[in-house]
């Protein structure tokens, strides 16, 4: 599939993994830290990219990999269980624990929630960024699932039904919108429904996730649209008055819908997770500078 940004390796000496929209971006040099960026339900890497060329240009090496049943036929996202994304995802971060002297994580959507459950287990994660945290579907485009979704969710009418994507596409950037609008039309970069199947995944690991919240003690920075379209600030609340992290920080945005990666306040999305990443890292540019400055 033919890239629609730069090639990876001309602005980032990093690579994209054969044809696939799974994305390593890593420095020449060794780099001690490294970030695990997961995308939102029914999306891919593609959503990731920007953000990850950004984490990149910030001295991070970066990673991000499509979860199990995504960037593939729609079919496949109907045979996986919430287990195996976080079964998938864990195998990721541990791979990456064993090569790095940090490791992050950073979410949008469920990619976020899988980053929290994640970080209930292993409290070395350094930190977390989640964004969009998705623990309830309650967002202002889709009251009406609230009353259909019980009548099929635990039946086998779950395998059978999908709930098509619409505007705004979580981007309140109308130009944005449309070219979104348009690859999904293509069927490579994302879905264009959510399936039922796929929705009580979600639906189940978000219950894992709240009932865990609590084990949580990794520094975390919270994103969330005042305006999201998805999901409600309602979960990203739930986190923030839930976790037992010492460093936590909660910010509401004003500008933007779901897909805060991508819309009209994604550089400031950027700038304030490497600032709040950089915060805690023994390995920052920052942190360098101050040490050679003071003679260490």
């Amino acid at each position: 599939m033919k890239d629609i940004w730069k090639k990876p390796e001309i602005f980032c000496k990093g690579k994209t993994l054969g044809q696939s929209l799974d994305f390593e971006f890593i420095h020449k040099n060794q780099c001690k830290r490294a970030i695990l960026l997961f995308h939102g339900m029914t999306g891919s890497p593609f959503e990731m990219k920007k953000m990850g060329r950004a984490l990149f240009e910030a001295d991070f090496d970066v990673f991000c990999y499509c979860l199990p049943g995504h960037g593939t036929s729609p079919v496949n996202i109907k045979t996986v269980r919430w287990q195996d994304w976080y079964n998938d995802s864990v195998d990721h971060y541990k791979a990456l624990a064993e090569k790095y002297k940090e490791v992050y994580m950073g979410g949008l959507c469920m990619g976020g929630v899988l980053a929290l459950t994640i970080a209930a287990e292993h409290k070395e994660v350094k930190g977390i960024v989640s964004l969009s945290t998705t623990l309830y579907l309650d967002g202002w485009t889709i009251p009406w699932y609230n009353f259909f979704m019980p009548l099929g969710l635990h039946t086998i009418l779950r395998y059978y039904y999908s709930f098509p994507e619409r505007e705004p596409y979580g981007l309140k950037n109308e130009v944005l919108r449309k070219k979104i609008a348009a690859l999904q039309k293509r069927n490579t970069e994302a879905l264009d429904n959510y399936p039922m199947s796929c929705i009580y995944e979600l639906l189940k690991l978000s219950k894992f996730a709240r009932k865990n919240m609590s084990k949580v003690t990794a520094p975390v920075l919270l994103m969330h649209a005042k305006q999201d379209d998805l999901t409600s600030t309602k979960g990203s609340k739930f986190v923030y008055n839930n976790i037992k992290s010492k460093i936590k920080k909660y910010i509401e945005l004003e500008d933007s819908y779901h897909l805060v990666v991508m819309d009209n306040q994604r550089d400031y999305v950027f700038k304030t997770s490497i600032d709040f990443l950089n915060s805690l890292s023994d390995y920052a540019p920052e942190a360098e500078h101050v040490k050679e400055s003071a003679g260490v």
